[in-house]
Parts: C-alpha cells; structure tokens; sequence
C-alpha cells in the first residue's frame, strides 16, 4: 500500500488518540472527519456529500444515537427523579403494576410501529424509576435483589410488547417475511389475514406477562418487605391526613 493511501487513514490516529486525551466525543469525530478529508485532498462541498450520504445511509443508527443523548440530557436533568414522585402520588402503585401499565402502553403504540427508544430510551429513565419510586413511597428502601428483578421484569415486558404487536401493523416486516415465505411454499395469504390472526395470540400473550410479573412482583415484595408494606403505607397514609 503506498504513502498516499496510508495517510489517508489518519483519521483513525486521531481519533484512537482523541479517546486517549479524554477529549469531547464529538470534538474527536469532527477532527477525525476533516483530518481524512484533508490528506484526501477533499474539497468541501464533496465532504460535506459524504458525511450527509453516509449520515441518510446510516440513519437508524443515527436516530438511536440522538434517543440516547436525548434520554442522557433529560436524566441529568431530573428525569428519573420526576418519574419516582408522580408514582409516588399514586396510590396503590406496585412495581408490577407499573410494570403491567408499561406494557398496555407498548403494545398499543407498537400497533402503529411507534418505537419509544427500548429499554435504553424509556425502561431504563421511566419505568425503572417509577417502580422503585412506588416501593420508596411505601417507606421502604429497594432492595438490590429485587431491583434487579425488576429490571429483568421490566425488560421482559418491552420485548413482549414490541415482539407480539408489532405484527399488528399491517406492513410490519414480520409480515411481509411470512407472507414471501408462504408464497414460496405455494400458499397465498393477504397481510390483513395474517394480522387478524395475530391479535388473539398478541393479546393473549400480555394478559399472560401482565399476570406472571404482577404476581411475582407481589411475591416479592412480600418476601422482602413482608407485612411492614402495608403497615408503612398506612403510617405514610395517616401523615398525609394529619398534614
């Protein structure tokens, strides 16, 4: 490989030793784009082709990407702590019930292909959250073996939402794939067909997880909290009343 191509990889040092300096992310990126442009003898406005083409190419990952900087901002910002007040102004608010709540909601708007960023983009700022903010309500301090099973819960509730109803919008690629499959096979369905079908399977399905995390959920919280749950939030109740 000759020199003029090596150089043109230069982009790459400066990156590699941006990260090293604990430099901006951002700031790194810019600098390693026009560093490569330079000794690529890149004029501007080809530059600028080339980062909106790889920028439109790449645009899912993109958006995933803006979700997180987005999520980070609102975290650092008092997100998590606004999510565990307003659940703690609910009564009767359970893990496994904001749990359940979650997944109602993600099934609806998978039905229209709508996406809320996963479990980096709203489980983990919102509902993870919310579900300790409705045990710290009740008095009591989360513990660590039950948070941990509240994410795992709460993860699970985000795939079964997402896996099962986004076959609900008709052109969900879910879709278009059984239907080109069974074509293949010599079986000819109408998308529509293979909706309605999937509706009693989706629905049953969230009844199933709804009933599964709520009940583990309240093993649980019996298991570690034990009786005193019910004695704090009457405690928490009458201080209410008194104030």
């Amino acid at each position: 490989m000759e020199f003029s191509e090596l150089i043109r990889l230069v982009g790459i040092v400066v990156v590699v030793v941006g990260f090293l300096l604990k430099l901006d992310p951002i700031l790194i990126v810019l600098l390693g784009i026009i560093s490569t442009a330079i000794a690529s003898l890149m004029n501007p406005i080809d530059l600028l082709t080339t980062v909106g083409a790889s920028f439109v190419g790449n645009r899912v990952m993109a958006t995933f990407i803006l979700v997180l900087l987005v999520t980070g901002t609102m975290e650092r910002n008092g997100l998590k702590e606004s999510a565990a007040k307003l659940i703690g102004k609910v009564k009767g608010a359970s893990p496994g019930a904001v749990i359940g709540a979650y997944g109602i909601m993600r099934g609806i708007f998978a039905t229209f292909n709508v996406g809320f960023g996963g479990v980096a983009g709203f489980v983990r700022p919102v509902t993870l959250p919310m579900s300790l903010g409705s045990i710290e309500a009740k008095g009591h301090v989360p513990n660590e073996e039950h948070v941990d099973q509240i994410k795992g819960m709460s993860a699970g509730m985000e795939n079964v939402g997402n896996f099962f109803f986004q076959v609900l919008f008709i052109t969900a690629g879910g879709n278009l794939l059984v239907q080109a499959t069974l074509y293949g096979l010599g079986y000819e369905v109408e998308l529509i067909d293979l909706m309605l079908r999937a509706i009693p399977v989706s629905i049953f399905a969230m009844a199933w997880a709804m009933t599964y995390y709520y009940l583990k959920d309240r093993k649980l919280r019996k298991k570690y909290y034990g009786d005193a749950s019910k004695k704090a939030e009457n405690e928490n109740n009458s201080k209410k009343q008194e104030g």
